[in-house]
């Protein structure tokens, strides 16, 4: 015979391990005496490859950290919520993560557009995020609680000019995405130009969601420049490598570092022969010398992830590791507290992570500089780096 207990167990234990794997707890690191830290990732949706490799390496770092006995003896729990890439999704999941969950930090969103719409949450609340977002407008100006790990989209355009003026590249017709991550790559592709003497000539958007931009591209043919660049997240920048092709285009065409992982060459198939793109190292870790101080860093992660996941590695989880490790460093000797593991942020200098060295301080809340970018040509379907 039953006994009441006996069937609570059973209809309670496997209700509360489908919550665990919904709201993404690490199972090494439930407990009462725990620090809670949140995630905010598009761990399905469109930008579904940016926010899985960040939620799966988050989670990675995490339990590393606590098989060797968590942050001054106790251990991290995370609770991961999905935002699907949806801005509004991601203000449902900080303020669950502030005023129900109680974290006491936030890595997260994985693109730009959720990363402005919670970083005025994280500010009112007092609560550090770290986003893996690029947009340089998530962390200038600055403001007290919000930092992000992504390389930013003003040093992307740096490096791809750089790239241009190099080949004598003087005229370019732009095409960017209608979001606030296309927006802010537009206003810095503009205002960077003549530094480098080179001049817009047209410019064109998309939609996050068109399905065919030959009539932008059409547009951008006509006034004859010598490049094109393309500013965008997957899937429309596999669309425009596509439809380019399609229409015989055979200048050079440039795409963000929002595209820089396998998936993009995957989406664009052949059409994405011959592109380039800036990229932090991690996608060219192999070709680097070995006096760069991240290769060992780089290829530790690279092993570590791709022999858990049976996956290839991009960049974007390497954000999501990095804000573990930094936030990991912010909190030895802060007691939980929130401001103090602000200050820690603020106040780290030369950690060597996956997309770059990383130098806080009080006005610079991302902390990487140039040289954390590469530029990279796709040659027979993977990543070449460029001289």
């Amino acid at each position: 015979m039953r006994t009441w207990p006996t069937i609570m167990n059973r209809i309670l234990k496997p209700a509360l391990a489908g919550l665990i794997c919904l709201i993404g707890f690490t199972p090494l690191a439930i407990g009462a005496d725990a620090y809670k830290i949140g995630g905010l990732f598009s761990v399905t949706g469109r930008g579904s490859f940016l926010g899985d490799p960040e939620k799966k390496s988050m989670e990675m770092a995490i339990e590393a950290i606590n098989q060797a006995g968590g942050i001054d003896g106790k251990l991290l729990e995370t609770v991961i919520y999905d935002t699907e890439g949806d801005p509004q999704k991601a203000v449902s999941g900080i303020s669950r993560l502030i005023n129900k969950d109680e974290v006491i930090a936030i890595i997260g969103p994985s693109n730009t557009p959720p990363s402005l719409a919670v970083k005025s949450f994280a500010e009112r609340a007092g609560v550090p995020l770290i986003s893996c977002a690029a947009g340089i407008t998530i962390t200038q100006p600055v403001t007290p609680w919000t930092f992000k790990t992504a390389q930013s989209d003003a040093q992307a355009v740096s490096a791809v000019y750089a790239h241009m003026k190099g080949r004598n590249i003087k005229t370019i017709g732009i095409l960017t995405v209608a979001d606030s991550f296309g927006e802010s790559g537009k206003q810095q592709l503009l205002s960077q130009a003549p530094n480098f003497g080179i001049k817009v000539v047209c410019e064109e958007s998309f939609g996050a969601k068109d399905t065919d931009m030959t009539a932008q591209l059409t547009k951008i043919r006509k006034e004859k420049p010598e490049a094109i660049v393309c500013w965008g997240t997957n899937p429309g920048p596999a669309v425009v490598a596509k439809n380019a092709q399609q229409l015989g285009i055979d200048i050079p065409l440039y795409q963000s570092h929002g595209v820089a992982s396998p998936n993009f060459i995957k989406l664009a198939g052949d059409a994405s022969e011959g592109i380039y793109l800036p990229t932090g190292k991690i996608l060219v870790a192999g070709l680097l010398p070995e006096t760069d101080s991240q290769k060992p860093v780089l290829q530790k992660y690279i092993q570590e992830y791709e022999s858990r996941y049976q996956q290839p590695v991009s960049g974007f989880g390497g954000y999501a590791f990095d804000a573990v490790q930094l936030l990991a460093k912010a909190l030895k000797g802060a007691d939980g507290d929130r401001n103090k593991i602000r200050q820690a942020l603020e106040n780290i200098t030369g950690h060597v992570g996956i997309s770059g060295v990383f130098n806080m301080s009080e006005t610079e809340h991302n902390g990487l500089s140039p040289e954390a970018f590469v530029m990279v040509r796709i040659q027979n379907g993977t990543w070449a780096l460029e001289p």
